[in-house]
């Protein structure tokens, strides 16, 4: 995500941030098993991009920086602080 050029944190900044920014954390961790056991597993990433505005260009950075990834995108509009937030989500 640092390609991007945007500000970049686990799960929240220490300090206030200006949009756009990047926060990320991994929620879950999901396993796979045969025959009983655990063999592999995949860590559900969650990548949250926040913007003042729709910003095509924000988002095709961050796009491009997981273009090696299989990724699903939702958007919200946060009111309560008035920014866009695009949420990309991979398993790792």
């Amino acid at each position: 995500m640092k390609s991007t050029g945007y500000p970049v944190a686990y799960r929240a900044f220490k300090t206030a941030q200006t949009a756009p920014f990047i926060c990320y954390q991994t929620p879950y961790r999901r396993n796979f098993s045969a025959d009983g056991v655990a063999y592999s597993g995949a860590d559900h990433v969650q990548i949250e991009l926040y913007t003042k505005d729709k910003d095509q260009i924000a988002e095709g950075k961050v796009e491009q920086a997981l273009s090696s990834f299989f990724w699903q995108k939702t958007e919200v509009y946060i009111e309560s602080i008035s920014l866009y937030q695009i949420i990309y989500e991979i398993e790792v």
